[in-house]
């Protein structure tokens, strides 16, 4: 079951992180994993990983928000079967504080970014028979959270678009659909509480853990695990829907 087996994978931001754990897992299952990436030392470090494993695994620099290089890399890849759209800053403000650079810059990544992925993978897969589409969303595409107005614009954006796309191409056997986590555990977390909380790292880690109800964050793996069903043959009915990984922070953090 969820074999991937000889599917050609593009998984943006595969270097750390939840991408990583995504690459590292689609690799194992099989995929022909291709991980595009702004740190092409991370994402190098992850496809020689998987490598070292015997999985088949390959490493790309390109920023996502400049379409023509992502148009000629698609175009190098070729065949697409699996398109992860994982590449994403955050951002931490309300509209008050958030700078129009600010907002353009988390616009530019998160939403550009995955609309130029689509834009030049979609035409590969209806060309080859249909293909799968996973963009992470996020929590903040359903609920407010605070000092996160930028960050939960672009990724409301992902929501509305990835059904935009279920709905426009489900006669090109094209599905779509979305993850929503909330906190997890990643290098990020670590390196925005050492950066904004310094001596007090154990403090503020304990507190936002317990955010989620089920108190502590995800790990990358488990989302991970998620992406795996959504993006296999065991998933084929499924399309235009959002997926929270949250520990019940939508409907239990009361």
């Amino acid at each position: 079951m969820f074999s991937l087996k000889n599917k050609s994978a593009i998984i943006t931001g595969g270097g750390s992180g939840i991408g990583k754990a995504i690459a590292t897992l689609f690799a194992k299952q099989g995929a022909i994993v291709h991980i595009i990436e702004l740190n092409i030392d991370a994402a190098e470090e992850t496809a020689a990983q998987s490598r070292k494993s015997g999985f088949a695994a390959y490493a790309y620099q390109a920023d996502v928000s400049n379409q023509q290089q992502i148009a000629d890399l698609i175009e190098k890849i070729g065949q697409v079967n699996i398109l992860v759209n994982n590449a994403g800053i955050a951002h931490v403000g309300n509209v008050e504080n958030t700078s129009e650079a600010d907002f353009d810059r988390v616009f530019n990544v998160n939403v550009r970014g995955a609309y130029n992925m689509l834009h030049a993978v979609v035409p590969f897969m209806k060309a080859n028979d249909g293909g799968v589409i996973l963009n992470l969303a996020s929590i903040a595409s359903s609920v407010g959270i605070t000092d996160r107005f930028a960050y939960s614009m672009s990724k409301g954006a992902i929501y509305s678009m990835s059904l935009s796309v279920a709905r426009d191409y489900m006669a090109d056997n094209i599905r779509c659909n979305t993850i929503s986590p909330a906190r997890v555990h990643t290098p990020f977390v670590d390196g925005f509480i050492a950066k904004n909380y310094p001596g007090k790292e154990a403090e503020i880690f304990e507190k936002l853990s317990k955010s989620q109800p089920i108190g502590r964050m995800g790990t990358p793996e488990e989302v991970a695990h998620l992406a795996l069903y959504l993006c296999s043959d065991e998933a084929s009915f499924i399309t235009g829907n959002d997926y929270p990984i949250d520990g019940g922070f939508i409907k239990l953090n009361n």
